[in-house]
C-alpha cells in the first residue's frame, strides 16, 4: 500500500512512517515560517543526500555537547533528518518528536499564563 506525503512523495507505508509524518506535521505548525520552508524542501525526495549529509553533521555536533559553540539540541534534529530515510529509526524518533513537541506547548503555554498574571 503507497501513501502520498505532504511533499507529494510515494513510499511505502510502514510502522513508523504515521509518527514520523505525524511529527513534521505538528513540527511544521508549530515552527515559523521560514523555519517551515526549510523543513518541506527538506522533505522531498530529492533531498535525500542533503538530508543525510546534514543529518550526520548534527549527531557528531549533538556528541560534542561539551564544546561551546555546539549543544546536545543538535542531536534530536540529526535523528529527525536522518530518520526520513533509515526505516528503523522512524518511528522512535516519531515518537521522541512528538513528546518534545508536546512538552513545548505546555511549557509555552505554562510561561503565557505566569506572565499574564504577573501583568496584572
Amino acid at each position: 500500500m503507497a501513501i502520498t506525503s505532504a511533499v507529494g512523495s510515494r513510499r511505502r507505508a510502514g510502522k513508523g512512517d504515521d509518527e514520523l509524518e505525524k511529527a513534521f506535521d505538528k513540527l511544521e505548525a508549530e515552527a515559523p515560517d521560514f523555519l517551515t520552508r526549510v523543513i518541506l524542501r527538506l522533505r522531498k525526495p530529492r533531498a535525500r543526500m542533503l538530508r543525510l549529509v546534514l543529518g550526520g553533521a548534527f549527531i557528531l555536533a549533538g556528541l560534542l555537547w561539551f564544546l561551546p559553540v555546539v549543544g546536545i539540541e543538535c542531536l534530536p534534529i540529526g535523528l529527525l533528518l536522518v530518520a526520513q530515510d533509515v526505516p528503523f529509526l522512524r518511528r522512535p524518533v516519531g515518537r521522541m518528536t512528538l513528546y518534545l513537541l508536546d512538552r513545548w506547548v505546555r511549557v509555552r503555554k505554562w510561561w503565557a499564563r505566569k506572565r499574564s498574571r504577573a501583568r496584572r
